[in-house]
């Protein structure tokens, strides 16, 4: 797991790690204190996600924006 001050995961690994989070969250048996922990870790991953779509999505249309 990658924290703030580490290189920013990468698309692949942030997703794969989020999915992990929730399965996690979903099988429960853990204290508050854990679950808001990977709350808060899952909302920055999905963070990280969205941000590799906008800039993926950014790079296509200026593409595109290109072949006109």
């Amino acid at each position: 797991m990658s924290d703030a001050t580490g290189p920013q995961p990468s698309y692949e690994e942030a997703r794969e790690e989020l999915v992990e989070v929730v399965r996690t969250l979903e099988a429960g048996g853990t204290t508050l204190e854990e679950s808001l922990e990977l709350w808060e870790r899952g909302e920055a991953l999905a963070k990280v996600c969205q941000a590799w779509l906008d800039g993926a999505r950014q790079r296509l249309d200026e593409a595109m924006g290109a072949e006109d």
